[in-house]
């Protein structure tokens, strides 16, 4: 399979916010809430300031090392862990929770944009190394987010009465029935085997998840040198344990980030996450709940559970335990950024937008901020729909309009009859004019009533060329109905289809070489959306 691909601005996708948006163009309003921009010299500059700052690499070569000991030796990803002893090596991170079979397609597009940066600034910045990293996060706790994929337009979804941090559930029977189903829908293609063994072989029945999708993700992306972190270690969360206990025992974060959040929205931007007064959860088997100081007295209350610590208890607990507490979205990244020694991180318009949020916590713990950048986003167009797309006279870009839109501009292009009134409007405005004039010789106070006059007639004409389109739209059933299935295929449930289809289909369709096209396809740091085309 050899893809052509084309880009087209994210303002004209409709389909990113307002934050985003700017953050991508670097407007002003803007400017207070990142560090620097991301460009090649952006990340220049974010190399010097992450130099300052002492990363125990050691520490984490050694747990990277444990993760990756029973896995297949991928020369790629022993090179780089070795790589980060060197005080020259930089992580390009990503990271995202551990969706089952990976969930939707972006979890699949930031990777390569991760491993595509890593490559480009590897050639822009050769005397240093880039390593990509993807940053499991296997705590989330929110399953019904997680446990499903969407399939030929079917929703499969893992049944389980497990509870807690979903990454260290076990892979049971009801997982393995779901492969089973995808076996049916996807055996009959030329890859289809391929990529059910493969799943088979890394959702090994009584393993945890999070082992599991670092299976998975290995065996799609070791070639690439791509490193897979699962940060729920206890040598690594020791890092962590003098900003866990200040937040635990002064609640520093919230004030901070709430101070951001406040001239954020001042700015007119729309806030990602809001922080709560401790922004740490107390993880045990089976249970990751909030922790929550209550009243004025020493008490830390776990809630929906009946434990307790007063102040010694809880600052034992966190030295003798570091691995029960986890950092909930306000946090994460900074704890990120303290064992990695980062200087860029990939995301999502949402995960961009709380990041945002963040400067000022990082600098209160003298932590380097990384530089941002927008994961890509690809439209994925398979050579049947690209063909009925160039059957109704369109463009991919095209669909990206509104389904009325679309018709509308179908029938204004193709119907024999004309639907416009703009001469005759502007005829009418003219006509008006020459009334206002010949009322205003005799009386003024007479233009005012010709001006409402004008604005009555005009609106209704403006109704009549919306009835007659709407009349001639009528006429174009067949077309409209197309138009409606594609772009109900192009974009299920009205959104990006990134977010709701998974690879497993196009893995299953076209093999490894599906993912070698989003590479090679990929920008590093061109900020644009991508039309990849199946010739």
């Amino acid at each position: 399979m050899d893809c052509t691909s084309a880009r087209l601005p994210y303002r004209q996708t409709g389909h990113f916010t307002k934050t985003v948006l700017d953050y991508i163009d670097q407007a002003a309003a803007m400017r207070p809430f990142f560090g620097y921009p991301p460009s090649v010299q952006g990340i220049r500059k974010a190399i010097a300031e992450r130099k300052n700052f002492g990363t125990d690499r050691d520490m984490l070569v050694e747990e990277l090392q444990k993760q990756y000991a029973s896995l297949p030796v991928a020369e790629p990803v022993s090179r780089n862990i070795e790589s980060l002893l060197s005080p020259d090596t930089f992580t390009i991170t990503t990271a995202h929770q551990n969706n089952l079979f990976t969930g939707p397609l972006y979890f699949v597009y930031k990777i390569l944009h991760t491993i595509k940066l890593a490559a480009h600034l590897q050639e822009s910045l050769p005397e240093f190394r880039f390593v990509p990293v993807f940053y499991m996060g296997s705590e989330d706790a929110d399953l019904a987010e997680l446990n499903h994929i969407h399939l030929g337009g079917e929703k499969l979804s893992w049944s389980t009465r497990q509870t807690g941090a979903v990454g260290r559930m076990v892979i049971d029977k009801e997982i393995t029935q779901l492969i089973g189903r995808m076996e049916g829908q996807l055996g009959v293609l030329p890859h289809g085997s391929e990529v059910i063994e493969l799943l088979k072989s890394c959702y090994v029945p009584g393993e945890a998840l999070q082992s599991a999708t670092l299976r998975f993700v290995h065996a799609l992306f070791g070639q690439y040198g791509l490193l897979v972190l699962i940060a729920d270690t206890p040598a690594l969360k020791r890092q962590m344990k003098t900003v866990f206990e200040d937040d635990l025992l002064h609640q520093t974060a919230s004030d901070i980030v709430q101070g951001t959040v406040n001239k954020l929205e001042q700015a007119g931007y729309k806030v990602q996450a809001n922080p709560r007064e401790i922004n740490l959860f107390y993880l045990q088997p089976g249970s990751r709940e909030r922790i929550e100081k209550r009243g004025t007295a020493d008490q830390w209350q776990v809630v929906n559970t009946d434990q307790s610590f007063s102040r010694q208890a809880l600052l034992d607990e966190l030295d003798n335990h570091p691995e029960r507490f986890s950092p909930n979205v306000i946090l994460r990244g900074l704890f990120q950024e303290t064992i990695l020694p980062n200087v860029a991180f990939i995301g999502g318009g949402g995960e961009t937008a709380y990041w945002l949020q963040l400067k000022e916590l990082f600098a209160r713990y003298n932590t380097p901020f990384p530089v941002l950048v927008l994961r890509n986003s690809f439209l994925v167009l398979e050579q049947a729909w690209r063909e009925k797309i160039s059957r109704l006279g369109f463009t991919a870009e095209d669909f990206f309009l509104p389904e009325q839109a679309l018709l509308g501009r179908l029938v204004q292009r193709d119907s024999a009859n004309d639907t416009r009134l703009n001469g005759a409007l502007t005829e009418i405005q003219h006509l008006y004019e020459g009334f206002k004039k010949q009322a205003a010789a005799i009386d003024t106070t007479l233009m005012q009533h010709v001006d409402a006059l004008k604005l009555r007639t005009v609106y209704r004409l403006q109704e009549l060329e919306k009835k007659m389109l709407r009349a001639e739209k009528r006429k174009f059933v067949d077309q409209q109905r197309q138009i409606r299935a594609i772009k109900h295929h192009l974009f299920p449930a009205n959104g990006l289809q990134e977010r709701y289809e998974n690879i497993s289909y196009y893995y299953a369709k076209w093999g490894s070489s599906f993912i070698d096209q989003l590479y090679r396809h990929s920008p590093a740091l061109e900020q644009e959306f991508v039309i990849l085309q199946e010739p």
